[in-house]
């Protein structure tokens, strides 16, 4: 577990995002979270999980450091695990409470919106989907997710702006739920998570389930058009430029 850190206390797993300074998103770490998921979904000593990051950042994303260096066929394999990653957050049936620690744009925002319920750190935080600006397009499954919480106007005109949001402004259009102290954060969370875990777990396991049922269909639907679209998009002049440009901004800090 290079790209993350986990422990247990009373049936709650803690999996705290630890990749460099900000949990930017690489291959590795697609691996690891995947992988953890899956092992704690199965887990019956575990009853919920609490996913967080560090202070300041909970994930800026994906790291467009490593992956502008990706060749075709590394590019390609990262972007089918990392839509095969977010099916499996989607899909994860025990209560899953984001307890996000600070920024988190882009990549940071998708695992935000997979899980039940999003507590965020007050302060001056953005949080959104932001790609398109950058000239990465959405994948299908990102918006059906996005517009499960914010609806579909909403998902609709933020994704097409490339929308950050503050936290104040987040909590106002429902893409997170609460706003705490940063350090109440994890108590906040653990509070929430109690909660669910009070209730039948399998009473609570199956309603999500079935709550999800529609957002699972399209999320697991097969989005290999939807992959050579985006792939060509990102070799192409216009986004490799945009790409180059937010590297060398990224490199100067």
């Amino acid at each position: 577990m290079n790209t993350f850190k986990l422990s247990v206390r009373d049936k709650i797993a803690y999996l705290s995002l630890d990749r460099g300074s900000s949990n930017a998103i690489n291959a590795e770490m697609v691996h690891e979270l995947t992988d953890m998921l899956q092992t704690l979904e199965k887990d019956d000593q575990v009853g919920g999980l609490i996913l967080t990051g560090k202070e300041g950042f909970f994930s800026a994303g994906l790291d467009l450091i490593e992956l502008y260096n990706y060749n075709e066929a590394e590019i390609k394999q990262f972007w089918h695990d990392f839509l095969a990653m977010v099916s499996v957050f989607v899909g994860f049936k025990k209560p899953m409470i984001s307890a996000i620690s600070g920024h988190s744009p882009a990549g940071g925002c998708v695992l935000a919106i997979c899980s039940d319920y999003r507590i965020m750190a007050e302060g001056k935080y953005i949080i959104g989907l932001n790609e398109v600006p950058v000239g990465i397009i959405v994948p299908d499954s990102i918006f059906h997710i996005y517009a499960f919480w914010l609806g579909q106007a909403h998902a609709y005109r933020f994704l097409l702006e490339g929308k950050l949001m503050r936290s104040e402004e987040a909590l106002q259009v429902g893409l997170v739920n609460e706003l705490v102290d940063g350090k109440a954060l994890i108590t906040a969370a653990e509070r929430k998570m109690k909660q669910y875990l009070g209730f039948d777990w399998t009473t609570w396991q199956q309603s999500k389930q079935n709550l999800r049922k529609e957002l699972l269909g399209k999320v697991q639907t097969d989005q290999t058009e939807t992959l050579e679209v985006m792939l060509k998009q990102w070799w192409s002049p216009s986004t490799r430029s945009i790409l180059h440009t937010i590297i060398q901004n990224l490199q100067r800090k």
